[in-house]
């Protein structure tokens, strides 16, 4: 069975990944359409997957040629189970198959915007022009539709590329109605929720709220639960809806790991134990922390010990505290997706501090609570807002677990520490100055061991770099590199350069993601 940390509503659209960039698009557009969709892997148990009681499955697009050799096959027993589908670029090809239509290499890949010509007045395309922007990606084209489908768009490049056989409501689009640059793809797929499923938007934070309340109370019982307290967006309104839901028998930990931002230590324990009144213990492990990231290079390396360390200290409080039935973390969905590749096919991006062995055995053991796992970011900010939370903690920009260390690259040592710490206060504190803070996904600054030659007066120099990282985003999923005013810049530069010993160079980041992340490593 599908596992759910929360209460799920009954609607609910289950979507087959098929190794697509795009497949949590998916999922997001339709959360912002107010019904509640979630992600399996295309091999997932078909008897499992009808036990759950989906309103409709939709296929998403994939890496895959339909004639590579371990090319990955929707099961025949999803085609019976008697409600809509929707296959999306690959997903596509998987609904021509199933129904014996016919599908062959394309003469020329097509990537990019395109135009289609819609024909008919399709369900799925109520409400929209005859002709519209939509992004396609594929190497295979549908030859010939299967029998009883009927051609509901074409394009230039693709003859069809858009199938339907209403009476069985199965659909089928070459192009990406998730992504942005189908301009009018929340219109589809909002056609296809409302139109063909006949949904009603029903899930949103109050209604998450309610569910998650009562099922955390009726899974803690009268137990305690230990929370690794950041001070980031997420443990905060992991903490607050924590509890809402179970009041005192919340403790929460908050360890600084010697990595953290410059006096973050401080303002935290402020905010969370004098202002919200949480049960807060506050634990200085940044000497064993540093001991243990001695030396050590590689960023997995790194993101490994600290989760691993963690864990440590957090048993270790709490035998302190005497007992606590559960640990829990403010895990989200992207992080679980990104870790493993146990949602679909999609190749592992990196590992996640909250999914290290130590932690897995616990979640297999029934004693992790990760109420908001089923959430994006952007979802996690609004919760905080309707659970009435200071803006100042919610619109606060993400921070890696792995804090600063993944933000040095090579070695962790308490110069490039120091030296990074300054940085980043500078960087955020002039973005702020500028009014800027709020328009990006994120901006910081990376420690670069690169030694470069500069002039300091009369004196020739060779230190290191700082990059500054600055990218706008919705989810975290793509993310643009940001456009920043070039005084503020030149400002950064400066104070960076003139104010920190040990740097004589900044530059700039101008890459987007794909194909780089947002974090360096």
């Amino acid at each position: 069975m599908i596992e759910h940390t929360v209460q799920i509503p009954e609607e609910r659209i289950v979507i087959l990944d098929f190794g697509s960039q795009y497949t949590q698009l998916i999922a997001r557009r339709i959360r912002d359409l107010q019904v509640y969709a979630e992600i399996v892997p295309y091999y997932y148990p078909v008897e499992d997957i009808a036990k759950e009681k989906p309103v409709a499955i939709i296929l998403s697009g994939g890496p895959s040629s339909t004639y590579e050799k371990n090319a990955p096959h929707a099961a025949a027993e999803i085609f019976s189970l008697n409600i809509p589908i929707l296959g999306i670029c690959y997903g596509l090809y998987q609904v021509v198959r199933a129904f014996n239509g016919s599908i062959d290499r394309a003469s020329f890949k097509e990537y990019g915007r395109a135009m289609i010509d819609i024909k008919g007045s399709s369900p799925l395309f109520k409400g929209m022009d005859r002709r519209e922007q939509v992004w396609m990606s594929h190497g295979d084209k549908v030859v010939s539709p299967p029998a009883g489908f009927a051609v509901v768009a074409s394009s230039e490049n693709a003859e069809i590329a858009a199938i339907e056989n209403r009476e069985k409501k199965v659909y089928g689009v070459q192009f990406h109605p998730e992504v942005y640059h189908t301009v009018k793809g929340n219109k589809i797929l909002g056609n296809f929720l409302f139109e063909v499923c006949g949904l009603r938007p029903s899930w949103n934070m109050r209604s998450f709220i309610e569910s998650s309340v009562e099922s955390i109370r009726k899974e803690v019982g009268d137990g305690a639960v230990l929370l690794g307290l950041s001070g980031g967006v997420d443990s905060s309104v992991t903490a607050v809806l924590l509890q809402k839901a179970i009041g005192s028998r919340l403790f929460c930990v908050f360890v600084n790991n010697g990595v953290l931002r410059k006096n973050e230590h401080e303002q935290v324990v402020e905010r969370f134990k004098k202002h919200m009144k949480l049960n807060l213990i506050y634990v200085d492990a940044s000497a064993r922390f540093l001991k243990k990231l001695k030396g050590v290079e590689n960023p997995e390396k790194k993101r490994r010990i600290i989760g691993r360390e963690f864990i440590k200290v957090f048993m270790e409080e709490a035998r302190k505290i005497g007992k606590f039935d559960f640990l829990a973390q403010g895990t989200l969905y992207p992080d679980v997706i990104e870790s493993v590749s146990t949602k679909g096919p999609s190749d592992t991006i990196k590992s996640h501090h909250n999914r290290v062995p130590e932690v897995l055995k616990l979640i297999k053991s029934g004693r992790v609570i990760e109420p908001l796992k089923e959430l994006f970011k952007d979802e996690v900010r609004e919760l905080g807002r309707v659970l009435g939370m200071p803006g100042e903690i919610i619109n606060r920009q993400p921070f890696p677990g792995p804090g600063l260390a993944i933000r040095i690259i090579g070695a962790v040592t308490p110069e490039r520490i120091r030296i990074l710490q300054e940085a980043d206060d500078i960087v955020v504190r002039e973005i702020k100055e500028a009014g800027l803070y709020n328009d990006l996904w994120q901006i910081f600054a990376v420690y670069l061991p690169v030694k470069s030659v500069g002039v300091m007066g009369d004196s020739r120099t060779y230190e290191n770099v700082i990059a500054i990282r600055g990218v706008t985003s919705v989810d975290a999923m793509t993310a643009d590199w940001a456009y920043l005013p070039e005084p503020v810049l030149r400002k950064i530069s400066n104070r960076i350069i003139n104010e920190i010993k040990g740097i004589n160079r900044v530059v700039y980041d101008i890459s987007s993601k794909p194909p780089s992340t947002i974090e360096w490593e």
